[in-house]
């Protein structure tokens, strides 16, 4: 009889470490996912960059800095694509500055704002942007259940021994990324 109930008490805790490892893997499953979905976004901002830059061109010839300064960060943030959510959040805050410089730019020139080409490709990144803002709010959503998981009795036990990790967010590492541009003419 002690042997039955030593044999239940061995399947429940094997069949309960089971569930807390396939519940690890849909939520690293699901952090996967939410990254993905940032990427996505990403990739989308910088193919609408050179559009939009090749349409201000010809109303800002004398604004060179700042085309050339968004082509550069668009030019880093698409050769990170290998970089850990950090380093990418770093790089993508530049670029996300850079294009706020540029459109911030950009309002002083009236007929610029009036070309419907440009409203379009405003109109686009603003969508990209707030497209960005839903997946990286997803992705953090899926790392903080994760981050739980991991740290969290009885399933640290099981993440330990399959060695399961915490995952980073994707956040804004410089508080004056997240400010709106001041520009002065």
């Amino acid at each position: 009889m002690e042997s039955l109930i030593i044999l239940a008490i061995v399947v429940a805790a094997i069949g309960y470490a089971i569930f807390i490892y396939n519940d690890l893997v849909a939520k690293r499953q699901l952090k996967e996912e939410g990254w993905s979905g940032i990427d996505v976004q990403l990739k989308r901002r910088t193919d609408l960059i050179p559009n939009l830059l090749e349409t201000v061109k010809g109303y800002m010839g004398h604004e060179r800095e700042t085309l050339e300064a968004v082509t550069q960060a668009r030019a880093n943030a698409t050769a990170a694509t290998n970089a850990s959510p950090a380093e990418r959040a770093s790089l993508e805050g530049a670029l996300s500055g850079a294009l706020g410089r540029l459109l911030a730019i950009a309002e002083a020139y009236p007929d610029l704002k009036a070309n419907t080409t440009f409203l379009e490709f405003q109109a686009a990144l603003q969508t990209v942007e707030d497209e960005i803002q839903m997946a990286r709010r997803y992705y953090n959503g899926a790392v903080r259940n994760l981050n739980t998981a991991v740290e969290s009795f009885p399933s640290n036990v099981v993440a330990n021994m399959f060695r399961f990790e915490k995952a980073e967010y994707f956040e804004l590492e410089n508080a004056a990324d997240r400010a709106v541009p001041n520009v002065k003419f």
